[in-house]
């Protein structure tokens, strides 16, 4: 298995603020070496974000990496939901430029060491 994006997701619609590749869910699973069951859960559990896009629920692929999950993703899906962001309010938000990161955009701050900056500015959201 390799870390490289086939083709097909690649979203052609997308925009600004959104993520330039996607996985499904059976991509992820695999790419984590996880039953489906488990993508499933972790959806739930907030431990990832998974949003429509052309009728199929996709993950961004750059928060699925190296066969595991962003370090700090889980948390910051937490605090964006309990500051009222549905999922796709907080896929919004992570892929929104900001000059001040590294990346440019929280969730690409999220594989640097500004990760616990971009937990500090969800956690602001709530007040």
């Amino acid at each position: 298995m390799t870390d490289s994006l086939p083709a097909e997701s690649i979203a052609p619609e997308a925009g600004p603020t959104d993520p330039a590749g996607w996985l499904t869910l059976p991509d992820v699973a695999e790419r984590l070496d996880l039953p489906i069951s488990k993508i499933h859960q972790m959806v739930r559990d907030r431990e990832l974000i998974a949003v429509r896009r052309d009728g199929v629920r996709r993950i961004p692929a750059d928060l699925v990496t190296n066969r595991t999950v962003r370090k700090h993703l889980p948390g910051v899906l937490n605090l964006l939901a309990d500051a009222g962001y549905d999922d796709e309010a907080a896929l919004r938000w992570l892929y929104e430029p900001d000059d001040s990161l590294p990346g440019r955009t929280p969730a690409a701050a999220l594989a640097s060491d500004q990760a616990r900056e971009v937990k500090r500015r969800a956690q602001a959201l709530g007040f």
